[in-house]
C-alpha cells in the first residue's frame, strides 16, 4: 500500500509541469503511509519571481491550464488520503467514504468569511472618530494656535513639528507592543483600541483650551499635543491593522475598505462641518472692523487703543468658548462611534497560516519588511502625495483669511470639498475594481493639479467653489486608494513568507510612522515660513510676503510633491494579475493549513 501510495504521489507529480507548481501543497499524515512534501518555500520563491517577471504571461492558457494541475493535485491528494482510510481491504482501489473523513473545522466553515453589510458599516463607523478629530486640527489648529492661544508662529511650528514627530516615532513603539500582546476573549487589537479611547478624548479636549497663563503655553499645547498623537497612534494602528483579522477574502477586505473611507471622508466632512460652523465667528471680520470704527469715531490714537483693547478681550473670550464647545462634541462622537465598531466587529484570529508558523521577533520583521519592494514604494509614491494634501489642508484656512479673501467664506468652501470628496468615494471603488488600483491613483491624484493653480491665480468666490468640487475627487482618491493597495501588499509579503505570523502590525505602523514623519517635517517647515514671511499673530491683515507664501504652500509646492510622488508609483509591481494570483495562492494555504489541522486532529483521537 505505501509503496502504490508513492506511485499515486508520483503519478500526480508528472502530471504537473515539473518546473513549477504555484500551490504551496503538502499533506502531512500522522498515519503508517509518509507523503514527501511536493513543494517547499523555496519553491514558492522561485515561482513567485518567475510569476512577477512574466506578469504579462499571467492570463495565457498555460498558466491557467498549470493553475488547474494544481487545484487538481490539491483535489487528488486528499482524495487518495480519504481512499486509503476507508478502503484498506481492497489495496490500488480507493472507494469514497459513506461518512465525510474529517469534520468541518470552523476556519473551514468561514473559509471565505463574508462579511455582512451590517459589520461592515460597523467596521468603518470605527474609522470616523480618528478622522473627525484629525479633520478639526488639521484645518483649525494652526490659525487657533497663532490667533486664539497667540503663541508666536516659531513657537507654533515646533508645536506642529514636534507633535508630528513624536507621533511618527510611537507608532513603530506602538506597533511593536501590539505584536507583542497575547490574543484575548476580544481580540489582539481590540483592546488596544478600547483602552486608549478615554485617555484620548481627555488629551483631545485639553488642546483645545487656553490656560489661564501666558508664559508656559508653548509647553502646554506641546505636552497635550505629543500626549494626543500618542495615544491617537494606539488607536489607529490597531484599527488599520484590524482590516487583516476581519475576513481573509480580498473581495471584503477591499469592500470593507471602501466602506472605511467612505465613512472617514464623512468623518472628515463633520469633523470640518463641527469645528467650522461653531468657531466660523471667531474669524470673523467683524472684530477688525470693529476696531477700525472705534478708532476714527473717537478721533485719537489712545481712544482708539483702548476700544481695540476692549473688543479683543472680547473677541478672545468668545472665541476661546467655542473651540471648547466645538472640542467637547468631537469629543462625544469619539465615543460613541468607537463603541458602534466593538459592538459590531469581530476580530478573527489568522486562518490561514501553517500550525508550524511562528511569530516574527520585531527586528527581524522590520528588517524583512523593509527589505519589501512594493510596501518601500507604495510608501514612498503617498508618502509625497498625502504631504501634499496635508499642505493645502492645513493652510487653506490661512489662504482664504489672508490670501483669497474670503474669510467669511472658508467654512462653506471647506464642507463642499469634503461632500464632494464623500460622494465621489463609490466611484473611486467602482473605477479601482474596473481598471485596476494602480490606474486608479493616477487618475485620480492629478486631478488635484490644475484646480489649485486656478484658485491660486484667480481667487475669487465662484472659482473657489468649483476648484472645491473638482479638488474632493483627489481628496477621495488620496484616502481611498493607499488603504486598499496595503493589504495587496501584506499579501504579497504572507506569500513569500508563509510561515511566519505577526507582521501586520510592522506594516501599518511603520507606514504610518513615515507618513507622520514627513508630513510633521513639512507642516514644520511651512509654518516656520510663515513666520519668516512675516506672520503677525492675530492680525486682520497680514504683509505681502505672507500672502505670497500662502500662495506657494497652496500651488506650486504640493504640486511639486505629487508628481514625484506619481513618478515613484509607476515602479509598483502589483498590478491586477499579480494581484490575483496572489489570491489564488493564498486560498491553496488555507485549504492545505486546513487539511493538516483535520489530519492532525484525527490522528490526536
Amino acid at each position: 500500500m505505501a509503496m502504490e501510495s508513492g506511485r499515486v504521489v508520483r503519478e500526480g507529480q508528472e502530471e504537473l509541469p515539473a518546473s513549477r507548481v504555484i500551490a504551496h501543497s503538502y499533506v502531512r499524515s500522522h498515519s503508517h503511509i509518509h507523503f514527501q512534501p511536493l513543494t517547499r518555500t523555496s519553491q514558492w520563491q522561485a515561482t513567485l519571481d518567475h510569476t512577477r517577471s512574466h506578469t504579462h504571461h499571467f492570463i495565457t492558457p498555460s498558466h491557467t491550464q498549470q493553475q488547474r494541475f494544481s487545484c487538481r493535485l490539491t483535489h487528488n491528494l486528499s482524495t487518495m488520503t480519504k481512499g486509503e482510510r476507508g478502503g484498506q481491504g481492497s489495496p490500488g482501489k480507493f472507494t469514497k467514504p459513506t461518512e465525510p473523513l474529517f469534520p468541518k473545522t470552523p476556519h473551514q466553515t468561514n473559509l471565505n468569511q463574508k462579511l455582512s453589510i451590517c459589520n461592515k458599516l460597523c467596521f468603518a463607523i470605527g474609522a470616523a472618530p480618528k478622522e473627525v478629530a484629525s479633520s478639526a486640527s488639521a484645518f483649525f489648529l494652526q490659525i487657533y494656535l497663532l490667533d486664539v492661544a497667540q503663541i508666536n508662529a516659531f513657537q507654533a511650528s515646533l508645536v506642529l513639528f514636534i507633535g508630528r514627530v513624536w507621533g511618527a516615532v510611537t507608532d513603530p513603539i506602538i506597533g511593536f507592543l501590539i505584536t507583542k500582546s497575547s490574543w484575548t476573549k476580544i481580540g489582539r487589537l481590540m483592546p488596544w483600541i478600547l483602552g486608549c479611547t478615554p485617555f484620548l478624548v481627555v488629551s483631545y479636549f485639553y488642546l483645545w483650551f487656553v490656560p489661564p497663563f501666558i508664559t508656559g503655553r508653548f509647553i502646554w499645547y506641546l505636552v497635550f499635543y505629543c500626549l494626543y498623537q500618542t495615544l491617537i497612534n494606539c488607536f489607529h494602528v490597531s484599527y488599520s491593522a484590524l482590516t487583516m483579522f476581519i475576513s481573509t477574502d480580498q473581495k471584503e477586505r477591499d469592500s470593507a475598505t471602501a466602506y472605511r473611507m467612505t465613512v472617514e471622508v464623512m468623518g472628515t466632512l463633520l469633523g470640518a462641518a463641527i469645528q467650522g460652523q461653531i468657531v466660523a465667528s471667531a474669524h470673523t471680520l467683524k472684530h477688525c472692523s470693529t476696531q477700525n470704527m472705534s478708532g476714527s469715531y473717537l478721533g485719537n490714537s489712545s481712544g482708539a487703543e483702548i476700544v481695540k483693547s476692549l473688543h479683543s478681550q472680547e473677541y478672545l473670550s468668545h472665541a476661546k468658548e467655542v473651540y471648547m464647545i466645538a472640542a467637547g462634541v468631537i469629543g462625544g462622537v469619539f465615543l460613541l462611534c468607537t463603541v458602534v465598531m466593538f459592538l459590531g466587529v469581530k476580530e478573527r484570529e489568522d486562518p490561514y497560516g501553517p500550525k508550524t508558523e511562528k511569530q516574527i521577533p520585531f527586528m527581524q520583521g522590520f528588517l524583512m519588511v523593509m527589505r519589501h519592494g512594493p510596501y518601500l514604494i507604495l510608501t514612498a509614491a503617498f508618502l509625497l502625495i498625502t504631504v501634499a494634501i496635508q499642505l493645502i489642508q492645513s493652510n487653506f484656512v490661512l489662504f482664504c483669511t489672508y490670501a483669497a479673501g474670503l474669510r467669511e467664506h472658508f467654512q462653506n468652501i471647506v464642507l463642499v470639498i469634503l461632500i464632494s470628496a464623500v460622494l465621489s468615494i463609490p466611484f473611486w471603488q467602482w473605477f479601482l475594481q474596473r481598471f485596476g488600483k494602480k490606474t486608479a491613483a493616477f487618475c485620480g491624484i492629478t486631478w488635484i493639479m490644475p484646480f489649485t493653480m486656478l484658485l491660486v491665480f484667480i481667487p475669487n468666490l465662484v472659482v473657489a467653489y468649483i476648484v472645491a468640487v473638482s479638488s474632493g475627487l483627489s481628496v477621495a482618491a488620496s484616502l481611498l486608494l493607499p488603504w486598499s493597495m496595503l493589504p495587496d501588499v501584506v499579501d504579497d509579503f504572507r506569500l513569500l513568507n508563509p510561515f511566519f505570523k505577526g507582521h501586520e502590525a510592522i506594516f501599518y505602523s511603520f507606514y504610518v510612522f513615515f507618513i507622520k514623519l514627513a508630513v510633521g517635517i513639512t507642516l514644520g517647515v511651512s509654518t516656520l515660513c510663515l513666520e519668516f514671511a512675516g506672520y503677525k499673530s492675530g492680525g486682520c491683515k497680514q504683509p505681502p510676503p505672507v500672502v505670497y507664501t500662502l500662495k506657494l504652500l497652496i500651488g506650486a509646492a504640493p504640486i511639486a510633491f505629487i508628481v514625484t510622488g506619481l513618478m515613484i508609483l509607476v515602479l509598483y509591481p502589483i498590478n491586477e494579475d499579480v494581484r490575483r494570483r496572489n489570491k489564488l495562492c493564498l486560498e491553496e494555504l488555507r485549504k492545505e493549513s486546513i487539511g493538516s489541522t483535520s489530519m492532525e486532529d484525527l490522528s490526536n483521537a
